[in-house]
């Protein structure tokens, strides 16, 4: 193993960033960059894209975190190593919610920890919450950037067919009563990453939020968009964010 490296990102470990986004998808990560000022590229390994970047001055790390719990938990827990103390996660989601539809945005205050990856870090009991004040930053960039916007509470989970095909597992029974159970709470939107980044955020004392472009409501009648790349509203409100937490943090 090499100490100077982190071992999944191949990040210097002599690093020094205090932001971070973290969008899923590899292929996004170059997209996000073209946001930021001087952009360019640190490492790539695996499932793991990192550019470097500035706003407002300070240097922002863009990381790709894969999908699910376990490489996003990896993404984070190796950025806390770095110095990252705030981080904001872009991604996706399909609406539960009937007013959720395509082509809005979520910003989450909690997660349901319907995954594993959160269990190995805090009791069943301690919830996934985002940061209170990250949260009102994505709300004031969504708003100035006149979006269509939902916050509350979404369901993180690690199986995507078991949702898309929950008939066809052995243990139907749970996740369709589940499901049921999320639609009667108003559970706005499902996904795989969020509930395992906002626990360890708690346990390496990172402020963290998340915004979440909506692809589909799969209860709404018309529930796909056209299926193409739209996250360009996340990525605005999610560094328009930053923008407002670097200002707060330099007081």
């Amino acid at each position: 193993m090499n100490e100077k490296m982190l071992m999944h990102l191949n990040i210097p470990t002599d690093t020094d960033i205090k932001y971070a986004i973290l969008p899923g998808d590899p292929g996004r990560v170059d997209k996000i960059a073209q946001y930021l000022d001087s952009p360019h590229l640190l490492a790539h390994n695996r499932e793991f894209r990192s550019f470097v970047g500035k706003i407002e001055g300070e240097n922002v790390i863009i990381t790709s975190t894969g999908i699910g719990g376990p490489s996003a938990a990896i993404a984070l827990e190796e950025l806390s190593l770095i110095g990252v103390k705030r981080a904001v996660r872009i991604g996706t989601c399909g609406g539960i919610s009937e007013k959720v539809s395509g082509g809005d945005i979520v910003i989450p205050t909690a997660a349901i920890r319907m995954e594993g990856t959160s269990k190995e870090y805090a009791p069943a009991e301690y919830p996934a919450c985002a940061d209170f004040d990250m949260v009102c930053a994505l709300v004031r960039a969504a708003v100035d950037n006149k979006m269509k916007y939902h916050t509350g509470v979404i369901q993180s989970k690690d199986s995507f067919y078991g949702q898309h095909n929950p008939k066809s597992m052995p243990v139907s029974y749970e996740l369709i009563n589940k499901w049921e159970a999320w639609k009667k709470l108003d559970v706005l939107a499902s996904e795989m990453e969020t509930a395992a980044l906002f626990t360890v955020a708690a346990v390496r004392k990172i402020k963290i939020g998340c915004v979440l472009h909506v692809m589909w409501n799969q209860g709404k009648a018309v529930p796909h968009t056209d299926g193409s790349d739209r996250t360009d509203c996340a990525i605005r409100t999610a560094v328009d964010a930053l923008k407002l937490m670097i200002y707060s943090d330099r007081g």
